[in-house]
C-alpha cells in the first residue's frame, strides 16, 4: 500500500515537472522575446519613468516617511539602469555568449524589473496601484523567457513577493508620522483588504495557468517530436536490419566455403606435410574469429528484431542489477545508487539498453570479485543529455590501455571474451551515444556513458 502511494506520488511529480527545453530553442526563445520585443519597449519606458522619478511632482510627497524611501528608490532606479545596459549588452552579443551565462542574464534582469515595478507600485498606491496589470504581463513574460523550471518557479515567486512587499509597505507608509509616534497604526493596514486579497490571488493564478499551460505546451511539443523520431528511427531500423542480414548472408557464405576447403585440404594434407595442415589451421581459426565478428558485434542485425521504446534510464538500471546480482546468489557486491530526478526518456531498443547495462554490471562484479563496491550514478548534463557512470572498487586498468578494453577480443581477464565492452561501445555509437574510461591501477575504473537526446540512429 506505502509502495503504491508513492509510485502514485512520484507519477504525479513527474507529471507537474516542465519537460527539459532543448538549449538551441532555449536560445531563440530568449533571443525571440528580449532582444527584439522586450528591449525596444523597456527603452521607452525607462526614459519615461526616469523623467517621473527626477523631473516630476507626482513622485514627491511631503511625509518624511515616504520622502526617505522614495529617496531610496531613485537610487534603486540608477542601478536597475546600470543592470539593464549590462543585460542589453549581453542579450545583443548573445551569439556570442553561450546559453550557460545568457540563461542567468535573463533571470537576473526580470528579477530587476519586478522590484522596481514593486517600487513605481509603492509609489502608485500600493494594492489599488494600476500598475497591478503590469505585473499580469511581466508574469507572462517570465514564463515565456525564462522556460526551464526552477529559475522560473524563483523568478514568478520573486514577482509575487515584489508585488505583496510594495502593497504592504504602501499601506504601513500611508500613516503619518504623528499617527505612527501615537501608536494608532497596529501592524500593516490595509484600506480595501477585499480587493488587496482579490489581486494576489489573481496575480498568484495569473503564475499557475501560466506555468500549468506550459508544461502542457511542453509536453504536446515532446510528444509531436517523439512521434516523428519514432518513425524516422522504425524506418532506420527496417532499413539497418535489411541492409546488415544482407551484408552478413554476403559475407558468411565465402567464409563457409573457405573454412570447409580448409577443412578438407587439412584433413588430406594431415600425413603427408604438416607444415600446410598448420597454416589451414590458422586459415580455418582465422575464418571463425570472423564469423564471430559478424555474429557478436554487428548490432545492426539485431535492429529488425526489436523496436524502439520510452525507457526509464532508472528503472532499467535496476532490472539489470537484479539480474547481474540476483537475490541468494551470495554476492557481498555493495551497490551505491544515486539516481537524478525526472530525467528524459531515452529512445531505444530495450535489448541494446539493457545489454550495454549488464556488461557493465558483469564487469565490475568481476573487477571486485563479488566483494567490492560499485557506486551508480545518472544525471542529466547542459545539453540535455541522460549521463550514466557506473564506478567500482576493482583492480583498475593501466591508463596506456584504457581505449584498448573497447576493442573486440581485447581483455585483461583470465576467462574474459574480450567481447562485452565492444558490445557496449557498439550499441552506444548506434544511437549517437559515446562512452569513456577513467581509472589507474588498483584505484578502481570508471565508465561514463552519454547517450543524447533522442538523437537519431547513425
Amino acid at each position: 500500500m506505502v509502495k503504491t502511494k508513492r509510485k502514485s506520488i512520484a507519477e504525479l511529480s513527474r507529471m507537474l515537472v516542465m519537460p527539459p527545453l532543448e538549449p538551441s530553442r532555449q536560445f531563440e526563445r530568449i533571443v525571440g522575446i528580449e532582444r527584439d520585443l522586450v528591449i525596444p519597449i523597456k527603452l521607452v519606458l525607462v526614459v519615461y519613468i526616469f523623467v517621473a522619478v527626477f523631473y516630476s511632482d507626482w513622485f514627491w510627497d511631503p511625509q518624511n516617511v515616504r520622502a526617505f524611501i522614495q529617496d531610496i528608490i531613485k537610487w534603486i532606479f540608477v542601478v536597475y539602469v546600470l543592470c539593464n545596459v549590462a543585460g542589453f549588452y549581453a542579450v545583443l552579443k548573445a551569439k556570442q555568449s553561450p546559453l550557460t551565462y545568457l540563461r542567468p542574464t535573463v533571470v537576473g534582469i526580470c528579477c530587476a524589473d519586478s522590484i522596481l515595478l514593486s517600487c513605481l507600485t509603492y509609489i502608485t498606491d500600493g494594492f489599488d496601484s494600476s500598475l497591478f496589470f503590469v505585473f499580469l504581463v511581466l508574469v507572462v513574460r517570465n514564463a515565456i523567457s525564462v522556460p526551464t523550471m526552477a529559475p522560473q518557479i524563483i523568478l514568478q515567486v520573486v514577482t509575487n513577493l515584489s508585488f505583496l512587499a510594495a502593497g504592504l509597505l504602501n499601506s504601513w507608509a500611508s500613516k503619518t508620522d504623528s499617527e505612527l509616534a501615537a501608536g494608532v497604526a497596529e501592524g500593516f493596514d490595509v484600506s480595501r483588504p477585499k480587493d488587496a486579497l482579490v489581486r494576489i490571488f489573481l496575480l498568484a493564478l495569473m503564475t499557475l495557468c501560466c506555468y500549468a499551460v506550459q508544461v502542457l505546451f511542453e509536453r504536446q511539443r515532446l510528444l509531436d517530436d517523439e512521434g516523428r523520431e519514432f518513425i524516422l528511427r522504425n524506418e532506420q531500423v527496417k532499413t539497418a536490419g535489411r541492409l546488415a542480414g544482407e551484408i552478413a548472408h554476403q559475407i558468411k557464405n565465402p567464409l563457409s566455403i573457405i573454412n570447409n576447403t580448409a577443412w578438407s585440404l587439412q584433413r588430406s594434407l594431415k600425413d603427408t606435410n604438416a607444415t600446410a595442415a598448420q597454416q589451414l589451421a590458422i586459415i580455418r581459426e582465422e575464418v571463425d574469429r570472423s564469423d564471430r565478428i559478424l555474429t557478436e558485434l554487428m548490432g545492426y542485425a539485431r535492429l529488425a528484431d526489436g523496436k524502439i521504446e520510452r525507457l526509464i534510464v532508472s528503472d532499467e538500471m535496476d532490472a539489470c542489477i537484479e539480474s547481474v546480482f540476483p537475490a541468494g546468489a551470495g554476492f557481498e557486491t555493495q551497490i551505491e545508487r544515486h539516481y537524478g530526478q525526472h530525467l528524459p526518456t531515452l529512445l531505444m531498443q530495450q535489448g541494446h539498453l539493457r545489454e550495454i547495462f549488464t556488461n557493465l554490471l558483469q564487469n565490475s562484479r568481476e573487477a571486485t570479485e563479488s566483494r567490492g563496491r560499485i557506486k551508480i550514478s545518472t544525471a542529466q548534463d547542459p545539453d540535455d543529455a541522460v549521463i550514466v557512470t557506473v564506478e567500482d572498487t576493482g583492480l583498475g586498468i593501466d591508463a596506456t590501455r584504457l581505449e584498448q578494453v573497447f576493442e573486440a577480443y581485447f581483455t585483461t581477464k583470465l576467462k574474459g571474451s574480450g567481447l562485452g565492452l565492444a558490445i557496449v561501445r557498439n550499441n552506444m555509437e548506434l544511437y549517437g551515444g559515446s562512452i569513456r574510461a577513467e581509472s589507474e591501477l588498483g584505484k578502481g575504473a570508471r565508465f561514463i556513458l552519454r547517450f543524447p537526446p533522442r538523437t537519431l540512429l547513425k
